[in-house]
Formats: structure tokens, sequence, C-alpha cells
């Protein structure tokens, strides 16, 4: 005799974006933790940019990296997961590969070709269901993968300074479970991803900057500084933003999520439990000291490689990224509450325990 399945009301269905997981109240440690590194990060990064940029990369470039795709991996695992993880990670390995190859403006094109088909799935993704933002997100990617293929050093000066402040919007995310105090979180977070760059790049604690170029200064200058504002002060001023930016970069990723957002770990586990606890940190910090390693022996070889390695977590961003932006419903064709072909009950989302 054939059963019956009675269809889920919509109003019992689990909610598609996620739950903004367990309340938290801070107390005074959480500010004047990001105060204090805010203020330390900005002093090192006007007496030493250049120092302050490659020692915090051999020290904690690959231990985040770990970090990062755990909290990722973890708090949105219903994004990264099935067919679209699945060719996610094959754009991503290309886009290893590329880096991997002696850098050229074919390799550059291939790079960029397949950073903006990341882009792209993620779009049809985060967009079904919503016909007229689709069109309206393919003809912007359009129109700036032309930009980028025509001006790539441009390209990837945005990408390399764009990653450092992605932090705030998945803190902007995780401030949704504050009780009391978000505004002022906020404006915390705010002061040190736009007020301080702000401050470098305007000139005023020119004073106070190192103004010793030439050597790895120059190098990195030039990396991180856009062509038509290539001269000694704007390659300084810049060099001093991505410095100080970096440095917060890892703040966010190796203290402030991993210690106040704990069930993202939890749940990490659980789906890699070869990496369950402290594996990742060691792990993150094992694979940090042999990076160290090859920088003090070949730093060329070693940014190259940390380069290529650090794509996955680069990358793998803006799949989550974009549902942050595009809010509630992302990704979802169907009505609220109600899965879409071959979907669960609860949704591409899930909750897995969110917010119990």
């Amino acid at each position: 005799m054939a059963t019956e399945v009675a269809p889920v009301p919509v109003s019992a269905a689990v909610p598609v974006w996620p739950a903004p997981g367990p309340a938290v109240r801070l107390g005074a440690a959480p500010f004047a933790g990001f105060a204090l590194s805010a203020a330390s990060a900005l002093a090192l990064a006007l007496r030493a940019p250049t120092g302050l940029a490659v020692l915090g990369l051999a020290v904690f470039g690959l231990l985040h990296n770990v970090l990062e795709l755990r909290y990722v991996a973890g708090r949105f695992a219903a994004v990264l997961a099935g067919p679209l993880l699945r060719l996610l990670l094959v754009l991503v390995t290309g886009i290893v590969l590329c880096r991997l190859l002696p850098p050229s403006r074919v390799s550059q094109w291939a790079e960029i070709l397949l950073a903006y088909g990341l882009l792209a799935a993620a779009g049809r993704y985060g967009l079904r269901g919503r016909p007229w933002l689709s069109a309206g997100g393919a003809v912007l990617l359009l129109g700036a993968g032309a930009l980028s293929l025509a001006f790539p050093a441009y390209h990837f000066v945005v990408l390399a300074h764009l990653h450092n402040v992605v932090p705030l919007l998945f803190l902007v995310e995780w401030s949704r479970r504050l009780r009391r105090g978000r505004a002022a979180f906020l404006a915390l977070q705010g002061a040190w991803v736009v007020l301080v760059p702000a401050l470098l790049l305007s000139g005023l604690l020119d004073g106070l900057l190192s103004q010793r170029p030439g050597g790895w200064t120059d190098r990195l200058a030039a990396a991180y500084t856009p062509p038509a504002w290539l001269t000694p002060e704007g390659g300084l001023r810049f060099l001093a933003v991505f410095a100080f930016l970096q440095t917060m970069h890892y703040v966010v990723w190796v203290w402030f999520l991993p210690r106040y957002a704990p069930e993202a770990a939890e749940r990490f586990d659980a789906r890699v439990p070869a990496l369950r606890g402290v594996r990742a940190w060691a792990l993150g910090a094992g694979a940090g000291a042999l990076l160290a390693l090859l920088f003090a022996v070949d730093y060329l070889q070693g940014r190259s490689l940390y380069a290529a390695l650090a794509s996955y977590h680069a990358y793998l961003e803006f799949p989550v990224l974009l549902m942050l932006v595009l809010g509630p419903g992302a990704g979802r064709p169907g009505r609220p509450g109600r899965p879409g072909p071959g979907e669960p009950a609860g949704g591409r989302w899930g909750t897995q325990g969110e917010g119990r």
C-alpha cells in the first residue's frame, strides 16, 4: 500500500537564510582587542610596511587560510556543497595552475577569465528566480571582465586590497547575533576598514611614514599600487595600507572568529573529521613554518607558491559573499519555505543546529 507524505506547510519549513547563531553579549575585551590591534598594526605599517607585509605573510599566511576555510565551510556549508562546490573547485584549481606558471599576459588573462567564470557560476546560483537581476548581473560581469582584461595590472591590485577588506562582510553577518552593542561593534570595524586607509592615502600621515624606498619596498609598492598612482610617495602609502589591512585581516581570522564563532568550527569538524579541533591549527602552523623556511631561502618562490595555494580560500569566498550581498532568499527559485527540485525540506542553506 502506498504511503502518502503530507506536504510541508510553508510556515513550518526551515528558513533558507542561516540563522544568526547563538546570541552573544560582547564585553570590553573584543572592543579593546580590535582597537589595540588596529593601533599596533598602524604603527608598524607606518614605520616598517615592508617588514610587516612580508613577516605577517610568512607567520600567519597559511594559518589564516586554513582557519578561514574552516569558518566559511562550517558556517555556510550548504552553499559550498554539491555540484556548485565541485564546479568552483575546478575553476579555482585552474586559477592555481595559472599562478604556478611563469607570469605572462596569457596566464593573467586565463586567471581573469576563470575568476569571472567563478563569479558567473556563483551569480547563476544566487540569482535563480530573479531574471531581471540575473540579466543585470550578466551585463555587469561582462563589462567588468572586459575592463579587467584590458587593464590586468589594475585588476590584480584591486583584488589584493579587496581580499583584505572581505572580513568586514563576514563580521557584519556575524554581528546579527549580538544582543546589544551592534552599532558600536560595526562602527569599530568600519573605522579600521575605511578611516585608517583613507588617512594613509590622504597623505596626512606622511610625516610618520617611513621614507626608505628601494629594494623590496619598491617591488611590493608596485604590486599593491594602481599604476597611475605609482610614485615614490603614492607607492609607500598603498604599501602601508596593504600591510595594515593584511594584519587586521589576520586578526579577524586567527583571533576573533575562532574565539567568538566556535559553532562554525564545530560544524566543519563534523564535515571534515580529519581536521577536527587542534588539527586544523596544527596543519596551518606546520604548513606556515615550511612556507616561512621557503621564504627565507627564496622569497620569490615562496611568494609564488603561497599566491597559488591561497587561491582556494580567496576565491571560494565569492559565492558566500554574493549570498551575503543578495540577502535572504538568495539562490532560491521557489516560494519562501519551499525546497527547489531535488532539495531537502530545509532548503539550500539548511540549519543543522543553527541557533539552537
